[in-house]
């Protein structure tokens, strides 16, 4: 219930108390705020009748506002605007990162996240940028109270570090394995910007649904490009795995379970069946990856998130830009740019 049907739920108390004794006028209770009191006027009822009734409408009434504050926060208000998102290139003071630096401004990375964002309308703004931090690391937090996702050079660098070297069987090209990366880690960041935002409720672990608020909305890219940024972003995963099929056992420290993130082939997995469940035949070859039984409960797993971002998130997105931003060719500009240095 929001707020809006307050005024509408009070006036149906008035008549539920009106038509008590068989529509008659029996009993009139003045419906107030909280902070005021109610006016009664007895016809027929007996007093003590009438008290109690009264009683039972206001202590209702007076719960309403409590109960509407107690709704989903997500709704969108006059203070959300679309356009909220600023962005920053930190200057590196380690010339290891000088190329980095140079090749994100030359293919306007921030500006292109910045862009695929614009449809989100936000109560306040939030701030994007890369800076060196002493460590390979990607988080989100408030600065001075204002939200801040924070890339830091080390983990770009690492990301560029492990790239393919040439085009991988599943199709991944070292482009792909680039970017897929880089934009799924980013909105993963942004995924927990939002929570805090917009004060979404989260069941579960948040990292595994800042996972599935990136995925989500990478899948909505058309002209193919949900395949390529997913390939890409799988790619930071699948190393992780080695050679499956000969050798489907492995060993992990039991401190490893104990993280707040999911381990890299848990991740691969969620990423892998949530793009199947969305488009079957986009992505056809989950299948000889996901178990047998894993596969039947992907279609449900994406529904799922579906819902879930239509009731939360949804609400906050100008749906007229959205169209815009995601029937946009993001990649095609790839081949003729610069080359990732490693």
């Amino acid at each position: 219930m929001r707020s809006v049907g307050l005024k509408v739920l009070k006036d149906k108390l008035s008549k539920f108390v009106r038509l008590a004794a068989g529509g008659e006028t029996i009993l009139s209770c003045q419906l107030a705020t909280p902070t005021s009191y109610g006016r009664v006027e007895v016809n027929r009822m007996s007093n003590l009748q009438t008290k109690m009734t009264c009683v039972a409408v206001m202590g209702i009434v007076a719960l309403l506002p409590n109960f509407a504050l107690a709704q989903s926060p997500t709704t969108a208000t006059q203070s959300d605007q679309p356009n909220r998102v600023s962005i920053v290139y930190g200057q590196p003071n380690n010339s290891a990162f000088a190329q980095l630096y140079d090749l994100l401004r030359e293919r306007r990375a921030l500006e292109r996240i910045q862009e695929i964002l614009s449809p989100l309308r936000l109560p306040e703004p939030l701030t994007i940028k890369t800076t060196e931090c002493g460590a390979v690391n990607s988080y989100y937090q408030r600065e001075n109270f204002k939200p801040v996702v924070t890339i830091c050079y080390e983990y770009l660098k690492n990301i560029l570090d492990s790239l393919p070297n040439e085009t991988t069987p599943a199709g991944v090209t070292p482009d792909d394995a680039a970017v897929g990366q880089f934009v799924f880690v980013t909105l993963h960041e942004v995924g927990h910007a939002t929570f805090d935002i917009l004060g979404v409720p989260i069941f579960g672990h948040e990292e595994d649904a800042a996972d599935n608020f990136a995925t989500y909305i990478m899948l909505q890219f058309g002209r193919s490009q949900a395949r390529r940024l997913i390939g890409g972003a799988a790619w930071a995963w699948r190393a992780y795995l080695g050679d499956y099929r000969r050798n489907p056992v492995m060993q992990t420290r039991l401190a490893a379970f104990a993280s707040d993130h999911g381990l890299p082939q848990e991740r691969f997995y969620n990423l892998v069946c949530l793009a199947f469940g969305a488009n079957k035949s986009e992505f056809a070859d989950a299948q000889s990856y996901l178990p047998p039984t894993r596969l039947p409960k992907c279609s449900y797993e994406y529904q799922t998130l579906v819902r879930a971002f239509r009731k939360e998130i949804s609400p906050h997105i100008d749906h007229e830009m959205a169209k815009r931003v995601l029937d946009t060719d993001w990649l095609g500009s790839l081949e003729s740019g610069p080359a990732p240095q490693k």
